[in-house]
């Protein structure tokens, strides 16, 4: 007798769609088209626009053949895909040679022009590290590649909120010209996050340029702005004062040494924009600017510091003296720093002391690493302050420099130390200490 009952479904067929999109959420887009071939409902669930909201396309300079067909896939499915496209992420990986640039300026004018037209969603862009000042860039690809990105951004200025072209490396005039993009339909943006660190070549005093304020005038609800201290003038602080002060939150400020950092800039014109912008936190970080002098010139009192990070990368200069840094420019923060990054080589002096005063000063300090030449009773002072709840640290990352290959000794005191206090480090710690021989 022939069975002509239904066959038996899988648990499967009766997934909610809700469901079934989380699952593809999850698979990469080989796997996606592979499962798009199972059944009509899989394939609707492989064409629902909730799954092409985010995409990464990484140009490789030398891909190897998997590589190759994943940023041929990453591309043909931004394509395809497109008008659903919120957040587009472009990176370069290792460009190498004219050719491969030449390549990928065609590449990036087909896509832009192509989402220029049917996307009208787009709310995040980031191109980074493009360093359009290298000699692979030839002038006419160069200029082609600004032209281009600069159209698209003028196209998707009334719906992007977020832009990220840090280390674009591009001239004052270039670099206002595709900011200005953003804002040449209304003369003003409604923008909230712009990225703009390492954007301008090195060694120039944009802080001087009138081009520059005037650009960044247009700009009116800046929530986060990313950028270099040679950016920074009384000028654009009372631009940001009188423009974004409603909404502005966070300032993350690079001050690197070969970028130009001697300007004066009034504590007045900080004191009158932190007034009128009560939720701003600034954001330092200096590479290689050590000297009291310089960074005192920096660090005024009346700036809302919320985090500090001073890296000397190695470096070594006995003008480079941290101690008045310690004692007399950081503890003005007290009241309002919550996170100190310390990368030191002070073989000439000893900080401990300074250190840790300067630590339990800060009554909001949640955030602290250090890499520097200490004594390993550093840390069980550290700990032993932090247990006695003189300071309410709740990250702790030390690399510890000995000028010794050996440290074997320093190990097992470290050893000892985080026995002694382990119920407050599992506990409450993130923690995270080592040592590290500088010969």
């Amino acid at each position: 007798m022939e069975d002509d009952s239904e066959p038996e479904q899988s648990s499967w067929a009766y997934l909610p769609d809700v469901c079934l999109r989380h699952v593809f959420h999850w698979l990469d887009d080989r796997d996606r088209s592979r499962a798009a071939l199972v059944c009509k409902k899989w394939s609707c669930a492989m064409h629902s626009g909730s799954l092409w909201r985010c995409r990464t396309i990484t140009f490789y300079g030398q891909p190897s053949r998997a590589r190759t067909l994943e940023f041929q896939s990453a591309l043909w499915y931004t394509k395809k895909f497109g008008k659903y496209l919120k957040h587009l992420e472009i990176k370069l990986s290792n460009p190498y040679n004219t050719p491969f640039i030449k390549k990928f300026q065609v590449i990036m004018r087909g896509l832009l022009s192509h989402l220029g037209k049917c996307n009208s969603h787009l709310v995040s862009l980031s191109i980074k590290y493009l360093e359009l000042d290298c000699l692979i860039w030839r002038n006419v690809v160069r200029a082609q590649f600004i032209k281009n990105l600069a159209a698209f951004l003028k196209r998707m200025s009334n719906q992007l909120d977020y832009l990220n072209l840090k280390g674009a490396r591009i001239t004052l005039e270039e670099g206002c010209e595709l900011l200005n993009s953003l804002s040449s339909l209304t003369n003003r943006s409604f923008i909230s996050e712009i990225n703009i660190e390492d954007f301008f070549s090195l060694h120039l005093s944009v802080y001087s340029s009138a081009l520059f304020h005037q650009t960044m005038s247009k700009f009116h609800r800046l929530t986060i702005l990313t950028f270099n201290y040679n950016c920074i003038s009384d000028e654009l602080l009372d631009i940001l004062r009188e423009r974004s002060s409603h909404s502005l939150c966070t300032l993350n400020i690079k001050c690197h040494i070969h970028d130009p950092h001697g300007q004066v800039v009034s504590g007045m014109s900080w004191a009158n924009l932190a007034k009128r912008a009560p939720k701003l936190n600034v954001n330092f970080f200096f590479e290689r600017v050590m000297k009291h002098d310089h960074l005192a010139r920096i660090l005024l009192e009346e700036i809302p510091v919320r985090s500090i990070s001073l890296r000397s990368c190695y470096f070594s200069d006995p003008d480079w003296t941290m101690r008045p840094t310690l004692t007399n420019l950081l503890p003005a923060y007290w009241h309002g720093l919550q996170k100190l990054t310390l990368e030191l080589n002070n073989d000439h002096e000893l900080l401990d002391n300074e250190l840790l005063q300067l630590i339990l000063s800060c009554k909001r300090l949640l955030f602290l690493k250090v890499w520097a030449f200490l004594s390993v009773s550093f840390m069980e002072r550290l700990l032993q302050n932090r247990a006695e709840r003189k300071c309410i640290l709740t990250t702790i990352k030390v690399r510890i420099y000995t000028a010794q290959d050996d440290s074997t000794e320093e190990e097992r005191l470290l050893a000892d130390i985080y026995r002694k206090f382990k119920y407050l480090i599992d506990s409450e710690l993130n923690y995270f200490v080592i040592t590290y021989p500088m010969v």
